[in-house]
């Protein structure tokens, strides 16, 4: 925990900026909301994917 707390308070406002500036060199300002986009849509199916999980197993629970 203690190894932690230590790198994320060495995260400051000048290395967001830094990485935020290498984002928009390595992919351009126009490939980034199609990155964004892919992301999102990608944490979408994983919801639903696991919610559908959810809901056989209550299902096979049922049938027992």
């Amino acid at each position: 925990m203690n190894l932690l707390t230590i790198f994320l308070g060495m995260i400051g406002p000048w290395q967001i900026a830094i990485v935020v500036a290498l984002v928009l060199l390595l992919f351009g300002g126009r490939k980034i909301p199609e990155l964004m986009r892919g992301l999102g849509t990608g944490i979408k199916e994983f919801k639903d994917a696991t919610k559908n999980e959810d809901e056989d197993a209550d299902k096979a629970e049922e049938k027992k």
